[in-house]
C-alpha cells in the first residue's frame, strides 16, 4: 500500500491503543512527558512505508484517526522529548516502541544492543543511544477480534469442583506422538483432540497456562543460548505469546480457549503485571519505559534513576500511579472480553496491591477488581508474595481470592518425608489452613493447596533428588530453591533398584491421595501424574528442551501413576466432605477443625487429646469426615456418608483401631502400599483394628460408597 493511502483526522483520545473500524483506525497514547508521538506504518517485509504524527493532544494523551488501515497492519510508536535520566524522562524517537495496547505482535521480541535507550559514557552519565531500533523491535499490529466461538460461553466452575492443571503450552505438546508435526508446541497443539481427551480423561475441569502474554528472554540468557521459556518477562499486557503461534496467535489461542470450554475445561491465565522486560535502568527501551519512564516504574522519590525492585527482575510497575492501574484492569478485562478467559493468577500478586509503599489488604487494586462487572465473576489466584518489604502476605487477600499456599506445600513434604514434625500443623493444613485463611464467619477456606509448582522439582524429582542439579542453566547451580524437602531413599537420581523404586512410587502416592483428601481448592502441576522428570533440575525457567518437555513414553510405573491420579480426582468429586466443609469459629478453637462432620482420632482409638497434639513423635493419625455425626461411636452406625482417612508416616507398620463403624462395617477404598493403590476389591471390613504399613495412607468408606457417585 502506497503511503499516500494514509491520511490523518482527528480521532478520539479513548480507548487506548489502536481501534479499528470500516474507515480506518484511531490511535490513542498515554504519554504525558512527551512532545509529539509518531505512528510508523510498516508493509508485510516489516519496511517502514509511512510515519505520522498523532495530531491532537488531551492532557497526557496523544491520539488521532489514520484513515485507509485495515486488521493486520504493522505500526509502531516513536515517544519525542526531552532525555533528563536524573529527572525520569528517557525519550529517544531512536527506538522504536511497542504500543502498550497493542493486541498483537508480529513476532517473538529478541534482545538487540540497538534497543537500549541510553548508554555510560566514560564519565559514567547516561547518554541517549542514536542507534535506529526499528529492524529488530516486534511490530504491533492491528487487530479484527471477530471470531467464530461456535456458541462456547466462559465456564463458571464452582471452586469446590475445580481441579486446576498447571501446564505449559509449549512443554505439554512438544513432543506428543497424537499430535500433528506442525503444530506441536504450539496454541492448536494443546487445542488438539488428543491433547483435550488426556485431560478430560484424568478429570481436569481447569488448565493453568503458564505466561502467554508476549515476553522477551533476558540479554544475559540470550547471550548464553537459553531462552526465558516460562515467560515470566512480559514486554506487552495486550497481545499473546507469538512462539505458540503457527500463524496468527490471537485467532489460535482463541480456538485453544473455545476447544477447552467445549470439553468443560476452565482456562487460566497465570499473569505477570509486577514487572516487565525493560529491567533497570540498564534495561532496553523498548515500549513505556519510552513512553512514561517517570509514572510507569517504581523509583527512589530522591533518585529516579534508582528504580525499585520488588520483582527482583529489575523493575516494579508502580500500579498505585491511577494509570497504570487502569491499564492492568484494561488488560484483564481485554482476556475476559475477547478471549474468554475465566480466571487469572497473579505472578507476586502482593507488588500489585502495594499503594505507595506497602500492601494494603483495601488496595485500590482489590477495590478496582471488586466493583468492575466484568472482572469479579473471573476466578482470581495470588501468588502471596513478593521480595520488597513485608512481602509475605498469606492469608491477606480478599475473601474472594484465593492463595498459593506454601505452608501446605511444606507441611505435606515434611510430614511423608518424616520428619520430626508438629501433627497439628499438618491437621490445619488438610483442613483448609483455617488457621491462615480466617476470612470470615462459615466461610469455605480459599487456600490453594498444591505439592509442587513449576518453580521447583516435579514430583518425580521431590523423591528422587536431595539436591538440586541446575547446572544446565549455567549459573554453576546457585539458582532455584535450596530447602526442597526432598529425599532420594538412597540413590540421587535414576536407579534399578527395586525397593527404592516402590517407595518412591508410593510416597508419590501418598503426597497425591493427601493433596486429594484436603479441604480448599487443589492446584496440580502438569506432568507429575505421568512421573515427569527434570532431571533434577529444580529451576528450569531457560530450558526450552527435554528436561522441561513432557516425555509421553510411559513406563509401567508411569501408567499406574496416572491411574492413580485419576482415581484421586474421581473420589473427590463423590463427596462434599472431601473439599468442601466450612467452619465456625467455634469449631476453629482449639486445635485444627472440629466439628459433626471432623473428629481427629489417635492410633489408640480415642479422640486425639493436647498431649497426642503436641508430641513430635506422632507420626500416624486417623481422620473421620462424616454428615452431622455428634457422637460417632453411637451415630456412625447410622451415617449415610462417612470416609475415615488413616496416615501413617512412619517407617514401621502402625496398628489403628477403628474408632467406630458404620452399620454393615467399612469398606477399603484404597492402601497406598497395594495394588499400585488402586481400587481394592475386598467385601467389607468388621474388624475392629487394622494395620497400616510404614508410610502408607488407606482410605475406608462407608459400605454404600462408589466412585461412580
Amino acid at each position: 500500500m502506497n503511503a499516500s493511502n494514509f491520511t490523518l483526522d482527528k480521532g478520539r483520545s479513548h480507548p487506548y491503543g489502536a481501534t479499528l473500524n470500516h474507515q480506518g483506525c484511531n490511535f490513542a497514547v498515554y504519554a504525558p512527558r512527551a512532545s509529539r508521538i509518531d505512528v510508523c506504518l510498516f508493509d508485510e517485509h516489516e519496511t517502514e512505508i509511512a510515519r505520522l504524527s498523532l495530531p491532537n493532544r488531551d492532557g497526557p494523551i496523544w491520539f488521532g484517526f489514520i484513515n485507509g488501515i485495515q486488521a493486520g497492519q504493522k505500526y509502531g510508536l516513536r515517544a519525542h522529548g526531552a532525555f533528563l535520566p536524573d529527572q525520569g524522562m528517557m525519550f529517544n524517537p531512536a527506538k522504536l516502541l511497542i504500543d502498550p495496547y497493542a493486541n498483537a505482535l508480529s513476532r517473538e521480541a529478541i534482545p538487540h544492543p540497538s534497543m537500549h535507550g541510553h548508554q555510560l559514557d566514560q564519565m559514567e552519565e547516561l547518554k541517549k543511544d542514536t542507534s535506529d531500533s526499528s529492524p529488530h523491535v516486534p511490530k504491533s499490529i492491528v487487530v479484527d477480534h471477530n471470531f467464530d466461538w461456535h456458541g462456547t460461553e466462559r465456564l463458571f466452575h464452582p471452586w469446590h469442583e475445580l481441579i486446576l492443571y498447571e501446564v505449559h503450552v509449549k512443554g505439554m505438546t512438544m513432543i506428543h506422538p497424537d499430535i500433528p508435526e506442525d503444530i506441536r508446541g504450539t496454541y492448536l497443539g494443546m487445542a488438539h483432540p488428543a491433547c483435550i481427551e488426556y485431560l478430560k480423561n484424568l478429570g481436569i475441569s481447569a488448565i493453568q497456562l503458564l505466561p502467554i502474554h508476549a515476553c522477551m528472554r533476558e540479554t544475559r540468557l540470550h547471550e548464553m543460548g537459553l531462552t526465558n521459556y516460562w515467560g515470566y518477562n512480559t514486554a506487552n499486557f495486550f497481545s499473546p505469546d507469538p512462539r505458540y503461534a503457527k500463524e496468527d496467535a490471537v485467532t489460535e489461542l482463541k480456538t485453544l480457549v473455545r476447544e477447552m470450554h467445549k470439553a468443560g475445561i476452565e482456562v487460566i491465565l497465570d499473569v505477570v503485571y509486577n514487572h516487565t522486560c525493560e529491567g533497570n535502568m540498564f534495561g532496553v527501551t523498548l515500549s513505556q519505559r519510552g513512553l512514561q519512564n517517570k509514572s510507569f516504574y517504581r523509583a527512589m522519590p530522591d533518585n529516579p534513576t534508582h528504580f525499585v525492585d520488588n520483582s527482583g527482575c529489575g523493575n516494579s510497575v508502580n500500579v498505585y500511579h491511577s494509570p497504570n492501574l487502569q491499564m492492568v484492569m484494561d488488560s484483564l478485562r481485554h482476556w475476559v472480553k475477547e478471549y474468554h478467559i475465566d480466571g487469572f493468577r497473579f505472578d507476586l500478586a502482593v507488588a500489585l496491591a502495594r499503594d505507595e509503599w506497602d500492601f494494603n489488604h483495601h488496595s485500590a487494586f482489590f477495590k478496582s477488581i471488586h466493583q468492575d462487572p466484568i472482572l469479579k465473576t473471573a476466578k482470581m489466584i495470588a501468588e502471596p508474595w513478593d521480595i520488597g518489604r513485608n512481602g509475605y502476605q498469606l492469608g491477606g487477600f480478599p475473601e474472594e481470592w484465593y492463595e498459593c499456599n506454601d505452608k501446605f506445600r511444606d507441611n505435606v513434604r515434611s510430614y511423608w518425608k518424616g520428619d520430626e514434625y508438629s501433627i497439628q500443623e499438618l491437621a490445619s493444613r488438610l483442613m483448609g489452613s483455617q488457621d491462615i485463611f480466617r476470612k470470615g464467619i462459615n466461610e469455605i477456606s480459599t487456600s490453594l493447596n498444591f505439592l509442587t509448582y513449576h518453580d521447583g522439582f516435579t514430583l518425580h524429582d521431590l523423591v528422587s533428588y536431595n539436591n538440586k542439579h541446575n547446572q544446565a542453566n549455567q549459573e554453576r547451580n546457585m539458582d532455584g530453591h535450596g530447602h526442597n524437602l526432598s529425599y532420594n531413599y538412597g540413590v540421587e537420581g535414576p536407579t534399578t533398584e527395586a525397593n527404592i523404586i516402590e517407595l518412591r512410587q508410593r510416597q508419590k502416592r501418598n503426597m497425591i491421595a493427601t493433596l486429594f483428601l484436603s479441604q480448599g481448592g487443589i492446584h496440580f502441576l502438569g506432568g507429575d501424574e505421568i512421573g515427569r522428570t527434570q532431571q533434577g533440575n529444580n529451576n528450569s525457567y531457560c530450558q526450552d528442551n527435554e528436561i522441561s518437555w513432557y516425555n509421553w513414553t510411559l513406563s509401567e510405573n508411569d501408567k499406574q501413576l496416572y491411574q492413580f491420579v485419576k482415581q484421586m480426582i474421581a473420589i473427590r468429586k463423590t463427596s462434599s466432605l472431601l473439599g468442601n466443609l466450612c467452619f465456625s469459629p467455634t469449631e476453629l478453637q482449639d486445635g485444627p477443625a472440629h466439628s459433626k462432620e471432623v473428629h481427629w482420632y489417635a492410633p489408640a482409638g480415642h479422640l486425639m487429646r493436647i498431649s497426642d497434639w503436641h508430641d513430635p513423635d506422632m507420626k500416624a493419625i486417623a481422620l473421620l469426615l462424616s454428615t452431622q455425626v455428634e457422637d460417632p461411636e453411637q451415630d456412625l452406625a447410622y451415617c449415610k456418608s462417612c470416609f475415615l482417612i488413616l496416615m501413617n508416616s512412619h517407617k514401621h507398620p502402625e496398628q489403628f483401631k477403628l474408632p467406630a463403624s458404620p452399620a454393615k462395617g467399612w469398606k477399603k477404598v484404597f492402601d497406598t502400599s497395594l495394588n499400585d493403590g488402586l481400587l481394592l476389591p475386598e467385601a467389607c471390613m468388621t474388624a475392629k483394628n487394622i494395620t497400616v504399613a510404614g508410610r502408607t495412607l488407606v482410605l475406608l468408606a462407608h459400605p454404600d460408597w462408589s466412585i461412580e457417585k
